[in-house]
């Protein structure tokens, strides 16, 4: 049996898509190993300085000025229980309950965060999950292959056989191999990012521990104004 190159067969091309796949498995978990670094640094750095501040409102110069999830957290608290400078409500929309409000933006930008946290896990978890199933393809797929030309040369022998046999389980075992990492990977960011909402769950509670001594009022700031302008566009469209 002439032997055929792996570029020029469909386990072949298996191998190749497979490989493909470890790139991005990698590609992605970087991209996510810095994402995660940098918000935790971003969290640390505003977290000690909001801690710090003298009160609520002085909070709010500390969260427009910073980056990272729990200062967007803390500005969507701030812009929820905002008032205007003479401490009334500047229209009807604010005049609603300020701690439903606050809680329902508390929430909200939690869940945003975890979404954009999300990004990418859905596509390593589905290579971990596809990847031994495309690699079986390949290998099944290759043994007909095998089987065909073995059974056109007329010959059994164990030399016959166990070339072609064995080229096609190359593409089970690197199935496997990207399979595995793609796994680990998947649920280590998994975990992290169940760590961080949880962290966004403590400073929202401890946020709105605080609003609370305040009666769910604070003097509107630039961030506070610039997200209730942006709150009454998406409400009025």
């Amino acid at each position: 049996m002439a032997f055929v190159s792996p570029t020029e067969s469909v386990e072949g091309a298996v191998i190749w898509l497979l490989v493909g796949f470890s790139v991005l498995t990698w590609g992605l978990a970087l991209l996510k190993a810095a994402q995660f670094g940098r918000l935790k640094g971003q969290d640390k750095r505003f977290l000690k300085r909001f801690w710090t501040a003298p009160n609520l409102e002085a909070g709010a110069q500390i969260s427009d000025s910073q980056p990272g999830a729990a200062a967007r957290v803390a500005s969507a608290g701030y812009a929820a229980i905002a008032v205007g400078e003479q401490g009334t409500p500047s229209d009807l929309a604010h005049a609603i309950n300020h701690q439903d409000r606050l809680e329902r933006a508390l929430r909200q930008q939690i869940v945003r965060e975890r979404r954009s946290l999300e990004t990418g896990l859905a596509v390593v978890a589905s290579i971990g999950s596809t990847s031994p199933f495309i690699g079986l393809f390949g290998t099944v797929w290759g043994i007909m292959e095998a089987l065909k030309g073995i059974s056109a040369a007329g010959s059994a022998s164990l030399e016959t056989v166990a070339g072609p046999i064995g080229s096609a389980l190359v593409a089970t075992g690197v199935g496997i191999a990207v399979a595995v990492p793609a796994v680990l990977v998947y649920n280590y960011f998994l975990r992290t990012l169940k760590l961080k909402a949880a962290d966004l769950d403590d400073f929202a509670h401890d946020f709105y521990s605080l609003a609370q001594k305040s009666a769910f009022r604070v003097l509107a700031h630039p961030a506070a104004r610039r997200a209730q302008g942006q709150t009454a566009v998406k409400e009025a469209s």
